[in-house]
């Protein structure tokens, strides 16, 4: 581990805390941060999923960690296993393993992650309560988590996704013929490769990647957060997903928010849309993880 210090605004100083997990299969590691407010030692914490060609420094990912450290919990974020950022932490020059990020994978990080937590692994103090935020695919994912895990207290979520298979026809066909699928990333001009690999693993865990269901069965104070002009995944996903929770939900739709709420890689500055959400997520982990 090795830590350094963060100044941000208001005035005052987070400390970051980098380190390495290794998932049970021996697999590449998973590389993540600790952010807590310096010279405090957190009770809570929230553990933030990014989501399909995201990852943990992407955009508004670090200020938003840094917010949740300066009101008092430990913010955790992270880059999952197989998302094809290398040991940089910026490009995607580890194609070979994003080509086989499956969400069953993913789901047992966010899990691992917390089982560091619970462990006092990533903090010296074992957190009291433990709060999962997630962004589109890592949204979704979050959701399967917490349904499957008691130490889960809180969450909220951006732009989730309500479904897993999202793929059109032509690309199901290329995965039945054993062929990978290219994704394109705008922002990169790389084309993404899909293995059919992931798409055999949703064949085959139907249950377990049940986002609907996973809503269905969540405990747990859970703020759905959509943009009402999302170009990436509807809000219908968003309402579908209120209407399966229990009344413990809350859905916040941002009228002209899209998918990212405005923020773009590198991140310049916040936006009305990322502001609304960013204080609704603040509001809710400190009413439900205190």
């Amino acid at each position: 581990m090795s830590t350094v210090l963060e100044t941000s605004a208001p005035p005052s100083v987070v400390t970051l805390t980098r380190w390495e997990l290794r998932p049970r299969d021996g697999q590449p590691p998973i590389r993540g941060e600790t952010r807590v407010l310096a010279g405090t030692t957190p009770t809570s914490a929230v553990v933030i999923c990014h989501g399909f060609k995201g990852f943990k420094n992407w955009g508004f990912f670090p200020p938003l960690a840094r917010a949740i450290a300066q009101q008092g919990h430990a913010a955790v974020s992270f880059d999952f296993s197989h998302n094809g950022v290398g040991a940089d932490g910026v490009d995607f020059s580890a194609l070979d393993l994003f080509a086989r990020q499956t969400h069953t994978r993913n789901v047992d990080e966010i899990e691992l992650v917390i089982d560091a937590l619970v462990d006092c692994k990533l903090l010296p103090r074992c957190p009291r309560s433990i709060g999962l935020f997630g962004h589109s695919r890592g949204g979704g994912e979050a959701i399967l988590a917490a349904s499957e895990d008691p130490r889960v207290d809180a969450l909220v979520t951006w732009a989730a996704i309500a479904a897993v298979e999202r793929w059109t026809d032509e690309q199901v066909d290329a995965w039945q013929r054993g062929e990978t699928v290219f994704i394109p990333n705008a922002r990169t001009g790389q084309q993404m490769p899909v293995s059919p690999q992931v798409w055999h693993d949703v064949q085959a865990n139907q249950d377990r990647l049940d986002i609907v269901r996973g809503a269905e069965m969540l405990r747990v104070p859970w703020l759905i957060v959509h943009g009402e002009q999302d170009e990436s995944v509807s809000p219908t996903h968003a309402r579908v997903l209120f209407d399966a929770a229990r009344e413990t939900t809350d859905l916040l739709l941002i009228e002209d928010a899209g998918h990212t709420f405005g923020a773009q890689h590198p991140f310049t500055d916040t936006t009305p849309e990322l502001q609304a959400a960013t204080e609704a997520t603040l509001e809710w982990f400190d009413e439900h993880l205190r």
